[in-house]
């Protein structure tokens, strides 16, 4: 069986530097906020070419400081409308309703997955104050038209930038400085990937960020003062160490998933599939590489039966989730077309170039 993603594989070739990393760590004493979390967020800030990275416990925690960070500073109000891609993960949804903000489900394009920008400015109303555009499956969302969009019609850009990490725009800028600011998760499966929940925070806006390093620990401005009303969700130091040692290597992992994606664009050929559309392989890191058929459950059924594992990226859309009941009334025929047909078919750096041509082959004999 080709597992879709098998962890413990991936993670094989840093046993030795992980264990003598731990070993560090352990011996150092200093375990909370220590000499890893800063120097990690030295490093993934210079990466991604922002002024400012805060390291914090998850991907849902990072949007959710950004948006309570707003709110502390008068930015954003209680009840303000969020604009949201409506075929996100529930996290991106999570996050805005979480802080007391109001959620505005907006139909994707169906050939990126990510938000239609044709339809956002019809989707914008008095009370909207910000734009939550979401990375999909690790392609940058149309940021020239976003970023448009945000100035003309004085709204907040944030990324959720969860399943993109090292994706860029032609001139270079990666994700995480494409907007205000964004947020990262270091869920072990992603690009970049911790043994463990972690997250990040990254922006050019120094007050911004000030807000944000002392949200994550309590409010604190020092040992015992308290500016804010804070949390507690920091990074944790063992998983920073890990996270420095695989993010020298996140540019190679990338272009190897660029690869093997560029082999699925070359050699797949059944009229039953609908590949995922990319002009420019930069721009997208295949966090995920998903198909779409109108036969989609047999397909799974017809590969698994044959010795490849693959999953669906999201089989329930959010406005049809119980937990958003109040959406439930909304007609979102691109969002439940795309929820319907998607399929990701395994597309990572533990895979092998016969393992990649035989899923190949079997997609193309579906």
């Amino acid at each position: 069986m080709i597992r879709f993603l098998d962890l413990k594989l991936v993670n094989q070739r840093y046993n030795d530097v992980f264990k003598k990393s731990f070993d560090n760590f352990l011996n150092n004493g200093h375990y909370i906020l220590g000499e890893q979390v800063i120097g990690f967020e030295k490093e993934f800030a210079a990466y991604c070419g922002t002024k400012h990275c805060i390291g914090v416990s998850n991907g849902l925690d990072a949007l959710e400081l950004i948006f309570e960070a707003y709110k502390t500073l008068g930015v954003l109000k209680a009840n303000d409308e969020v604009i949201v891609p409506a075929n996100t993960y529930i996290a991106s949804v999570l996050s805005i309703s979480n802080s007391g903000l109001r959620p505005v489900l907006v139909e994707p394009n169906i050939n990126t997955f990510n938000i239609d920008p044709s339809l956002i400015e019809k989707a914008i109303t008095s009370k909207t104050k910000a734009i939550l555009g979401v990375h999909l499956y690790g392609r940058l969302y149309d940021v020239e038209q976003l970023e448009k969009i945000a100035i003309n019609n004085n709204l907040v850009l944030i990324e959720d930038a969860a399943q993109a990490h090292g994706a860029a725009t032609i001139d270079g800028r990666k994700a995480g400085n494409v907007s205000n600011a964004a947020a990262f998760s270091f869920y072990p499966t992603k690009n970049l990937g911790a043994l463990a929940d972690a997250g990040a925070v990254t922006t050019n806006d120094k007050a911004l960020a000030d807000v944000i390093f002392k949200m994550r620990h309590y409010g604190r401005a020092s040992s015992y003062e308290n500016d804010i009303k804070g949390r507690n969700c920091r990074l944790d130091e063992i998983q920073a160490a890990f996270l420095r040692i695989k993010l020298k290597h996140l540019k190679t992992d990338n272009i190897r998933r660029q690869g093997i994606a560029r082999t699925y664009f070359e050699l797949t050929k059944n009229e039953k599939i609908i590949l995922p559309h990319c002009k420019i392989l930069s721009q997208h890191v295949f966090h995920l590489f998903v198909i779409r058929s109108n036969k989609r459950d047999l397909l799974r059924e017809y590969l698994y039966k044959n010795g490849v594992e693959s999953i669906v990226h999201y089989p329930i859309p959010i406005h049809h989730q119980k937990a958003y009941q109040e959406f439930g009334s909304l007609k979102l025929p691109i969002t439940e077309q795309i929820h319907n047909e998607v399929l990701s078919v395994p597309l990572n750096t533990g895979l092998n170039s016969e393992q990649v041509l035989k899923i190949v082959k079997l997609i193309n004999s579906f």
